[in-house]
């Protein structure tokens, strides 16, 4: 009887017939997926941590509508963040610590095409479950339909830069002890301009000027991940495995 091997490490990349980018990232997305809805309960963790976070700031400020409307939004968009980061180190650090890592690197499928699949499933897993929670969650701050539907758009183009810029800094801590801590520090800088942007978005229709400038320069912002972040991580894998 054959020993069992460990999932992560039997999930290393089949030999391709042609080295195309779209079947790396499929393979890789599809690979990630299916490890994710195996651990379910990591998934319900992660999402666990932001309803409570949500949940807390009413309970512990003041039941003041209009103080509550001016709050959530930064504080929706807080906790996406902590829950996006919460979740980095599983991007690259299992598949880093049973040798898969370098597999999928040594695959021949280009490795930014890998790195991209894992960053598309890690926001699946992550960026839209909160996405689609957010206007339950925004009622608890007595906000108004076109507040939560900005939030939400903000949302679904901001978690993806959350994602995008956070796989460069799993990727930059990889074996490194204490990563956890690095990983925040290095991470968290990059991410001031899309919590002002989103949050900023709400607030802006809230004052009756629109939304369209802060979501534009969210959109900006995720068009320069998209372009840059899987080219920087992969290189930082390549420098991880070196």
């Amino acid at each position: 009887m054959s020993a069992q091997v460990p999932p992560t490490a039997a999930a290393a990349p089949p030999p391709a017939a042609s080295d195309g980018a779209l079947a790396g990232l499929r393979w890789a997305l599809a690979r990630d997926l299916k490890l994710a809805f195996r651990s379910r309960a990591e998934l319900g963790v992660q999402l666990l941590f932001y309803v409570i976070v949500v949940t807390l700031f009413p309970l512990a400020t003041t039941p003041e509508r209009n103080l509550l409307a001016t709050m959530g939004p930064g504080v929706l968009w807080v906790a996406a963040l902590l829950a996006s980061l919460l979740s980095l180190p599983r991007l690259f650090a299992s598949d880093h610590a049973d040798g898969t890592l370098e597999q999928i690197a040594l695959s021949p499928y280009p490795l930014e095409a890998l790195v991209s699949g894992k960053i598309v499933a890690h926001w699946l897993t992550t960026g839209l479950p909160v996405v689609l929670l957010a206007p339950l969650l925004g009622q608890q701050y007595f906000m108004d339909g076109e507040s939560l539907t900005v939030l939400a758009a903000g949302l679904l183009i901001g978690t993806p830069i959350l994602s995008l810029l956070g796989a460069i800094g799993a990727a930059l801590t990889l074996g490194l002890r204490g990563g956890g801590g690095l990983l925040a520090l290095l991470i968290l800088p990059l991410y001031v301009p899309v919590l002002i942007f989103g949050a900023g978005a709400v607030d802006a229709v809230r004052a009756g000027l629109g939304a369209t400038a802060n979501l534009s320069l969210l959109g900006a912002g995720l068009a320069l991940a998209v372009v840059g972040a899987p080219f920087a991580a992969a290189a930082a894998v390549r420098i991880a495995l070196d």
